[in-house]
């Protein structure tokens, strides 16, 4: 088995859905991956077209086990401020290829790519660009605190 770091790189999303009645939304996405989670910062008055240019790193392993196991999913939310934040839609990318690519070969990079976020509904509205890396790594340490940049404490 190799472990090493899946690096995501969160650029931005175009034409997302805008809840918010007063002003812009101001989205947020929650990155998730085998039981870790990031958060990003929130794009204050993002509103349908917000930026991130964010890098969060995530312990991976690969073969690793069961189906489903390599999938990274982003959960884009507008922050409020006197209620509950809003779902404005997920988009998922399964990564077992590139882990596969990454053993492989010393790393395996995807750059930017679009990919459809998916409401509630089922139905598709707008899209995130997100970059990634894998890098196997000889020895990474079980307790290690891989996280993004704010975790770094660079």
């Amino acid at each position: 088995m190799a472990i090493g770091i899946l690096e995501v790189n969160l650029v931005d999303a175009k034409g997302l859905q805008d809840t918010d009645l007063i002003g812009k939304s101001d989205p947020y996405v929650v990155i998730r991956y085998r039981g870790q989670e990031r958060q990003s910062s929130t794009a204050r008055d993002g509103g349908r077209d917000p930026i991130w240019n964010e890098r969060f790193t995530f312990r991976a392993e690969y073969p690793g086990s069961g189906h489903g196991h390599h999938k990274l999913t982003f959960r884009i939310m507008d922050k409020d401020t006197f209620s509950s934040d809003d779902f404005l839609g997920e988009a998922s990318i399964y990564v077992e290829d590139l882990l596969a690519m990454g053993v492989e070969n010393g790393s395996a990079e995807m750059h930017p790519e679009r990919h459809r976020v998916v409401l509630a509904d089922q139905s598709y509205w707008g899209h995130i660009r997100v970059g990634l890396t894998f890098t196997p790594k000889d020895e990474v340490a079980a307790d290690e605190d891989i996280g993004g940049w704010k975790q770094s404490g660079l």
